[in-house]
């Protein structure tokens, strides 16, 4: 049984989304913990509403990124984690903090990534004229936003398509994809090699969005 600890700063849809698959389809797997940065954050009470054990590492507390780091590695380790989820954590991690959880780390980025890392993916979409958006899974590296892709799930962009809007599409499609990247993950199925990510039963395995 895989231990599954998932980090947040909000009301963690995409974990909730994870939580959820991870029952209903019995992976062989369980989510050990849900970390937060954010005392507040609204997905911390879905998770002990699940009997899931939560906890809060405040970066507010610490006077450095490092210092932060090393406390929420602590506390990660605490719960022998197979895999580290980021859904929706809200803070850049340092290089030491990385190497750590190094190919057992997954991010979802609401973009096709390379395309537009960082913030504010939808409006970027829409003011370069995208046809098509979306979100991408990927392992962690040092480097934001990058790190080789698991699946990338695209929908078009509408002519009228607010930020708003398009994001809200894109959402709908992560809640798809980043739960059976995360089962993959489990299942050990995904492989990596020269910075690219092939899954045991073939790469059209991987092809999300609609």
């Amino acid at each position: 049984m895989k231990n599954i600890v998932i980090l947040i700063s909000g009301r963690g849809s995409n974990m909730e989304a994870i939580v959820n698959a991870c029952s209903a389809e019995q992976w062989p797997a369980r989510v050990a913990a849900v970390i937060s940065n954010k005392p507040e954050a609204g997905g911390l009470a879905f998770a002990a509403a699940h009997g899931i054990a939560t906890a809060v590492v405040d970066h507010k507390a610490f006077d450095s990124r490092e210092a932060f780091d090393a406390e929420l590695a602590r506390v990660i380790d605490g719960f022998a984690p197979d895999v580290v989820v980021l859904a929706g954590f809200m803070r850049i991690l340092t290089p030491d903090f990385v190497r750590r959880f190094e190919g057992r780390m997954l991010n979802v980025h609401p973009s096709l990534l390379p395309s537009f890392p960082g913030l504010h993916t939808h409006a970027r979409a829409i003011e370069a004229g995208c046809k098509l958006a979306g979100a991408t899974v990927h392992f962690v590296t040092a480097e934001l936003d990058h790190g080789p892709i698991v699946a990338q799930a695209a929908v078009p962009v509408r002519p009228d398509d607010t930020p708003e809007a398009l994001a809200a599409r894109v959402l709908a499609q992560e809640h798809q994809m980043y739960p059976q990247a995360v089962r993959w993950m489990v299942e050990g199925a995904l492989k990596v090699a020269d910075g690219r990510v092939t899954h045991t039963e073939g790469e059209a395995q991987v092809r999300f969005g609609k």
